[in-house]
């Protein structure tokens, strides 16, 4: 789904010399590793906090796929609160009209993608997304009781 983006990114950078969408999608990518991180601190037995630990790490890097299908999706809240993390990520760049110049690799290396000038609130971004999903995930999966 989100290669169909890059040619929207590729045309954005094109006519108005950056992209709003890619940074949005680092927050994506930082808000799915929190909440397999967390995760890692809810499960009680060693492969599943293997598992959530080294996806996690991947998706930091800006690869998903292992937190959301490995980890996320199967206990269903830690991927929604990955989105609600993210989002809130979102309206924040938003707000303070973040663009990256270019599209590149996800999750933490991101912010080389976008101008400098925007690392301030980038990195807050960065800081939302992170905390958001972990708090909402841990305090959910430790009441839920996950494994």
């Amino acid at each position: 789904m989100h290669h169909t983006f890059l040619a929207v990114d590729v045309q954005l950078i094109a006519n108005t010399g950056g992209t709003f969408l890619w940074p949005m999608l680092v927050m994506s990518n930082i808000a799915q590793g929190a909440a397999a991180l967390a995760m890692m601190f809810v499960f009680k037995d060693q492969k599943s906090r293997g598992l959530s630990l080294t996806s996690a790490v991947s998706a930091f890097l800006g690869v998903t796929e292992p937190a959301i299908f490995g980890v996320n999706l199967r206990y269903r809240y830690p991927f929604i609160s990955g989105m609600i993390g993210s989002a809130i990520a979102g309206v924040v760049l938003m707000i303070s009209h973040v663009k990256a110049a270019s599209i590149g690799v996800g999750g933490i290396p991101g912010f080389l993608s976008v101008f400098p000038k925007y690392w301030g609130p980038f990195f807050g971004g960065m800081a939302i997304a992170f905390i958001v999903p972990f708090v909402i995930t841990f305090i959910y999966g430790k009441a839920r009781k996950t494994n």
